[in-house]
């Protein structure tokens, strides 16, 4: 039942406008398994995404310069990052594109995110998942099993609520 509730759901995603769009530069798309890899976190962590299978991932790829990313985030931070920070089977990270240490905390700050922000040094995460010149802010949903559930680029009202959506659905699934 789960493999068939899960197969509809990226089914429905994969038909879905919001979840693909050629013009948006991603070099994966949904259904892939997440190119893996390694990240310092701004709170001196680390995390490596491949341990974290299991769990519905949310990745925000975001940078402080992002006009963007700073309209987006708060949504993040009160529809996402509260209702399941304490959630064990969900985890969220921001990746922030090549920027020091110093930047990224003065911007979480700013922002007012609380959600863990890591460090993409020379955008090397960033490259793993959309062409190197691509902007920002975009977000990875992913699956307990490792696969992409969906994509999104920039920040649209209606999409931010299909991917709330999505990501309440699949914390609901067992």
């Amino acid at each position: 039942m789960k493999t068939i509730f899960l197969t509809f759901i990226v089914t429905l995603i994969s038909l879905n406008i919001y979840a693909q769009d050629d013009d948006r530069k991603y070099l994966v798309k949904v259904g892939d398994m997440t190119p893996d890899f390694e990240m310092a976190v701004a709170d001196g962590t680390t995390m490596k995404l491949s341990d974290l299978r299991g769990k519905v991932v949310m990745l925000q790829f975001t940078a402080s310069w992002c006009g963007v990313c700073r309209k987006e985030m708060p949504f993040i931070e009160s529809d996402i990052w509260q209702r399941h920070k304490n959630n064990s089977d969900f985890a969220l990270f921001g990746i922030d594109r090549d920027e020091p240490i110093e930047t990224i905390l003065s911007f979480a700050k700013k922002t007012g995110v609380t959600y863990p922000i890591g460090l993409d040094p020379k955008a090397a995460i960033f490259e793993l998942y959309a062409e190197k010149d691509a902007g920002i802010t975009r977000n990875v949903i992913i699956g307990k099993d490792g696969r992409i559930v969906m994509l999104t680029r920039l920040y649209d009202p209606e999409e931010f609520k299909e991917m709330v959506k999505v990501i309440d659905d699949l914390l609901i699934e067992k």
